[in-house]
């Protein structure tokens, strides 16, 4: 895994946070639920990849 990887992570998170804290500020708690999805979704879109390897190591791994 590479460190820029991480570092994008926790950039997300804290944009996120940082939205949902302005957003409940402002009044609008229904959006922070959009907020939290839509980072999470990023990240998510990140990571797949590295666990789609990870299986294919694994299951490379138990049948030699």
């Amino acid at each position: 895994m590479e460190i820029s990887l991480i570092l994008k992570i926790a950039g997300v998170g804290i944009l996120v946070s940082v939205l949902n804290s302005v957003l409940k500020q402002s009044g609008r708690d229904e959006l922070t639920w959009i907020v939290t999805m839509a980072g999470l979704v990023v990240v998510l879109l990140w990571i797949v990849p590295y666990i789609a390897d990870l299986f294919n190591t694994v299951t490379d791994l138990l049948y030699l």
